[in-house]
This record gives structure tokens, sequence and C-alpha cells, in this order.
């Protein structure tokens, strides 16, 4: 840093004479509360700062004077080395929070990994997994910590294949795969505006044909080829594998981002009635879910009105939780190969396992943000009557009458039916 010259003489520091001379009598003395606070000057990192008090007058006792730190005080401590800056420390401390949320991505990363892998099927030879969990848990984890946790995503995959087999090439190439695949989802999703809380109709939309379907791509693609490359499937098998593959990491996300995001912004009832109905669905969810699967009969269907009943009624915080349930019961169902899935070759399986699965993840998060959105517009609009109300009433007192922001909007019976608790839960 270039040195400045010292500041120029104040009239409340005493000066020297220039004959050399003693100085005036008032040295000791500090500024009053009657005197006016000194002006304040930039530092050269444009912080402001105040100057440093009078000799022998310590801040508390300076009247108007406020405590700072003097330019002399400001160039002393850049001049400083880092040790006495503390530097060190901080960047000491920066990298300690760094790591330990690496760790903390690996960690979740890998025990979502090892629920995944409860549930496995072998497709031509390929042993893959129906829903791949922690696809959701690295995109949504990108989003909330950004990039710089990427290490932890490849370790938390790392130690999912070494809780397999030993450390290996294969092991390797899989990781890098399974970690280029949510940045890609991460990038993509960035390029559109994507908004994490998934409140708008677009967001529903981008991540589901970009950050799932889009993004997903990249870590079949290179599990697929790390297979034809290690001779463990035939050419000829290379697509039944990769459609497999594709679809369990894309369900991961659909699935996975959306439960994340209740569990960071929940919107919850706001009375008992609600938590009951809340509770409620999700238990009839899947109880109706279990009868369709397990019946002689092919009623699978029916889990579609719950699922509009959760986003509805609940938004994310109801359709989330209620497609988790319903997938995680069809993939139990396929993966034993009872219900629908009985008597049916893999192949087959794996396709009406996929088709079912995202078309409820659809259905639950593209109808609750839908609904989101469309209430957001609503609490705008009133906004937007409540002021021109009060810009009535001031150009004109009393014409507007008094107008709550419920009764000014809607009609009587919507106006009793909003101002009751937990009623923002509805469409509108």
């Amino acid at each position: 840093m270039t040195p400045r010259p010292d500041p120029p003489r104040r009239w409340w520091r005493p000066a020297r004479p220039r004959d050399g001379g003693p100085a005036d009598s008032g040295t000791g003395d500090a500024p009053g509360a009657h005197e006016p606070a000194p002006p304040e000057e930039a530092a050269p990192s444009g912080i402001t700062v105040r100057p440093h008090p009078p000799d022998g007058a310590s801040p508390e006792r300076t009247g108007s004077w406020r405590a700072g730190l003097s330019l002399e005080q400001l160039r002393r401590s850049s001049e400083a080395g880092p040790d006495r800056e503390g530097r060190p420390a901080a960047l000491s401390v920066r990298v300690l929070r760094l790591m330990t949320l690496i760790l903390a991505v690996a960690l979740a990363y890998y025990g979502a990994g090892r629920l995944g892998l409860l549930r496995q099927v072998v497709v031509e030879g390929a042993t893959v997994t129906p829903l791949w969990l922690p696809s959701g848990v690295a995109v949504a984890a990108l989003f909330a910590f950004g990039p710089r946790i990427t290490p932890g995503i490849a370790l938390g995959m790392l130690a999912v294949t070494s809780s397999i087999s030993p450390v290996s090439g294969y092991s390797v190439l899989m990781a890098v795969g399974n970690t280029l695949a949510p940045l890609a989802s991460w990038y993509l999703l960035r390029l559109v505006g994507f908004r994490p809380s998934l409140e708008r109709l677009r967001d529903g939309l981008a991540l589901v044909f970009l950050g799932a379907l889009g993004g997903m791509t990249v870590s079949a693609a290179v599990g697929t080829g790390t297979l034809l490359a290690t001779d463990k499937i035939l050419t000829s098998h290379a697509w039944p594998v990769w459609a497999a593959w594709w679809a369990g990491d894309a369900l991961g996300v659909l699935v996975v981002v959306p439960v994340l995001v209740v569990l960071i912004r929940p919107r919850l009832p706001r009375d008992a009635l609600g938590w009951v109905e809340l509770l409620g669905l999700f238990a009839v969810t899947a109880a109706l879910t279990w009868v369709a699967i397990y019946s002689p009969l092919d009623l699978l269907f029916l889990v579609f009105p719950l699922l509009i009943w959760a986003a509805l009624r609940f938004e994310l915080t109801g359709s989330a939780p209620a497609a988790l349930i319903v997938s995680v019961l069809a993939v139990t169902a396929a993966t034993n190969q009872q219900g629908p899935f009985a008597g049916r070759a893999m192949g087959e399986i794996m396709v009406n396992l996929q088709a079912f699965n995202v078309s409820v993840a659809l259905t639950g998060l593209l109808l609750s943000s839908l609904v989101t959105e469309r209430r957001h517009v609503r609490e705008r609009i009133e906004d937007a009557c409540q002021e021109l109300a009060e810009v009535v009433d001031t150009l004109a007192p009393g014409a507007s009458g008094r107008r709550t922001r419920g009764a000014g909007t809607l009609g009587p019976e919507e106006g009793e039916g909003h101002g009751r608790s937990g009623a923002g839960w509805g469409a509108g």
C-alpha cells in the first residue's frame, strides 16, 4: 500500500508554535458536547473512520466525539504483519468451516447412497438402483452451498462404492460421473434463473426437464460407458442399462429435492385441524398405495387424486412427502416383483416403474408450483388493492371506507374463509 501523508492538523488539536515556543494552554482540554463533531475521513479501503481523540482524552469522555479508528491507526494496522492482523487465524477458521461442510455433504451423500442400495435390480447383467437418492442430495447441496462442496459429493460416492467393493479405477470413474451430473444440473438450472424454493411453475418445469432429465444423462452416460469399457455388459445391452440408470438418477432429483426444500423452508399448518388433515393425508396415501399395489386389480391410478388433494391443500409441503411415500412403496414392490410387477421381465418392470414414479413426481411438483404461484399473484393483487384504497382515503377521506386486506378485495364469503386460520393453504 502506498503510504499517505499525515492527516492535516485540526482545530481541535493543539498545534505547536513554529518558533519552538510552548504549546497553547488548552492542550489537555478535550472537545466538549458544545463543540461540533470532527469531520469524518475516508480510509484507503473506503471505510469511514473518525480521527483519533486528542492526547490524554478517552473516547468515553470526549463528548460529541465518538470512538473510532484514526487514519494513523489504520495505516499502522495495514503495515503490520499477518500475525498482528490475525489473517492466518481467520483463514484457518474459513478452511475449517469449508472442510466441515464438505465432510457433512459427504456423510449425507453416503447415508442416502446406503439407503438407495437397499433396493437394487439387475438389468441386462448390470446392477442399478431404481431410485438413487444421492443425486437429489447432491443437487440440493450445490444450490445451498455452491460448487465449493463438490469434493464432498465425490468423497461420498467413493465411500458408497468402497462399501460394496474395493476402490478401483471403476469406482473412481463412477465417482466422477456422479459428481459431474449434479454439477451439470446446477449449471443448467442457474442459466434459466431457477429458484430452489419451487414457488413458480417455471421452477418446477426447470427442475424436471433440466435438473432431473437433462443433467442426469451425464451420470448415466459415464456409468454405462464404464461398464462397456470394462466388458461388464454387452454392447447390445447398453441402451436398456443407460435408460434404467438415467431414470433412477432423475427420479432421485425429482423426489428428494422437493422434500429437502420442504424441510428447509416448511410452510406448516397454523392450527390443530390443519395438522390432523396433513398427517391424515400421509397416512391415507400410504395405506391406499399399499392396497393399490398389492390388489389383484390394477388400481395404481387411485393415488393421483390424493396427490392432487395434497398439492391443492398444502402445496409442496403436502405433495413432496406424498410423492416420496408412493415412489418408495412402488420401488419396493418392483424390486420384489410383487403386485402389478409380478411375472414380468425386468426390463418391462423398470419401464412401468419409472413411468409411474415420474408421473407421480410430475403431478405433485408441477401442481404445487402452480398453486403456489397463483397464491403469490393473489397476494400481490390484494396488496395493490390495499395501497389503492389508502391512496383514495388520502385524497378523499372516507370515500373508500375502512377496508381490510381480506374484506376489501374479496366477497363476504371469501373474506370470511380467507380470515380463518390456515385458509392460506387452499388454491384460492
